[in-house]
């Protein structure tokens, strides 16, 4: 009698536990389902808001959005579609880390994993990778704003400390612009302080600009 005791416990010991893993395994299982779910649905959104800058909707030529022209106004297909692309990658990669990251948490504490100390350690990670990677940083903000304020668009004819030419590539660290004598420049977006975008105003060269 005595000896069944303790086997009793053992076995109800046992139960409880897989019960308990059973418990933890839902857990994260229903959490890793709604992730997915809430990343088919960020994905549809940024499509289709992707898709009606593309398209030129009729919302953003509207009186109510005239306070977004400057950001919204009409652009050239070209130049609409790299900015669509670009805006919708980088909601796209934004959503997608943000997502896995919680979902990452929330199966951890499903499973009743401490994860202070990892949070913990994240932070001190992100510190160190933001102050070795600062320059990185800011030509990638750097590129974000060029694109959502249109300072300039492939095509343009630019002007910078650097270098005056026409702008053959905008990516999120990088602009490049061929010079007038033929010479390729790849400017950090990080590093160009002052630009001037000749195709946007009035200017006028000096060849074309009439004697006084």
């Amino acid at each position: 009698m005595h000896m069944l005791m303790p086997l009793a416990l053992q076995m109800a010991s046992a139960e409880l536990t897989a019960q308990a893993l059973l418990t933890s395994t839902w857990k994260a299982i229903v959490a890793i389902v709604i992730g997915v779910i809430l990343w088919g649905v960020l994905r549809f959104v940024v499509g289709r808001l992707v898709r009606r800058v593309r398209s030129g909707a009729e919302i953003f030529q509207q009186r109510a959005m005239k306070w977004a022209h400057p950001v919204l106004r009409q652009l050239d297909s070209e130049r609409r579609a790299l900015r669509a692309q670009t805006i919708g990658a980088l909601l796209s990669s934004v959503a997608t880390v943000t997502l896995v990251l919680i979902v990452f948490f929330y199966v951890l504490i499903a499973f009743n994993v401490n994860i202070g100390p990892l949070l913990t350690s994240v932070g001190i990670l992100g510190i160190a990778i933001g102050f070795g990677c600062q320059q990185l940083i800011r030509d990638f903000l750097a590129g974000i704003f060029i694109t959502l304020e249109d300072q300039y668009g492939i095509g343009d004819v630019i002007e910078t400390s650097e270098v005056v030419g026409v702008v053959e590539s905008l990516g999120l660290r990088i602009t490049r612009v061929r010079a007038d004598d033929g010479t390729i420049w790849y400017l950090r977006n990080g590093e160009i302080l002052r630009v001037g975008n000749r195709s946007q105003g009035t200017y006028q060269s000096p060849d074309e600009e009439s004697p006084e």
